[in-house]
């Protein structure tokens, strides 16, 4: 078994998406599985990550007996600064996320369907815990990547035709990105570009409801 296959899932998920960061970008990771991705930054890659409880210059978590209650993301996790680290308002935050200055940013789902429509904060019959930022992440960033695992713990898709869950945003998903696959939403469909090590485009979409299109290029997944 290779090191990438035997790897926690979404540990394998955070490092493909940390692929997708760029010198220079402002990023916002979403409460859960987003939030691990500060830990995979390529090294000498210079990404500012902004926390809309009013933070921007996150740094990676904090290793243990080095915390800080006192520094926490969005998620109420602590977590570390960088140098030039500021702190503001929420307002600030929302402001910042609202007029268009945060290049990419990463959510979990609940649901994604083929339009790049996203369920991921409500589940009916369930306590709602509010939608948080999200709504005004998916309206506001420049592109929009769902980090989830592929399907739920029964093995039913969480890639749909057509989302049955509240929405959170409208065709704004432009990447989805499990520990199975990497698809790009496309307005001709989803389009499988990589498959994880061992796992062939038929796996994956035995675990998909929309049929996927090959890319072109379609290679495996490396983290």
């Amino acid at each position: 078994m290779s090191e990438a296959t035997s790897m926690d899932p979404r540990e394998r998920i955070a490092r493909r998406v940390a692929r997708e960061l760029r010198d220079g970008f402002y990023v916002n990771l979403g409460i859960g599985l987003p939030t691990m991705v500060a830990n995979y930054i390529p090294p000498g890659m210079e990404v500012v990550l902004q926390s809309e409880n009013g933070m921007l210059g996150v740094g990676p978590y904090p290793l243990a007996g080095t915390e800080d209650a006192d520094l926490i993301n969005a998620g109420k996790e602590t977590i570390t600064e960088i140098p030039g680290c500021c702190y503001f308002s929420s307002a600030d935050s929302f402001g910042m996320i609202r007029g268009g200055h945060v290049d990419l940013t990463v959510l979990g789902a609940l649901e994604v369907d083929v339009q790049g429509n996203l369920a991921n904060w409500a589940i009916p019959g369930k306590m709602l815990k509010g939608m948080g930022g999200a709504m005004d992440l998916v309206a506001g960033a420049k592109r929009v990547i769902i980090a989830m695992e592929h399907a739920t713990k029964d093995k039913k898709p969480k890639i749909f035709n057509k989302c049955t869950l509240p929405l959170t945003g409208v065709g704004v998903v432009n990447l989805i990105v499990t520990e199975l696959a990497v698809i790009e939403v496309t307005p001709g469909g989803l389009v499988l570009h990589e498959a994880a090590i061992g796992v062939t485009p038929a796996d994956v979409q035995k675990l998909t409801e929309p049929v996927l299109k090959i890319a072109p290029e379609f290679r495996p997944m490396t983290v």
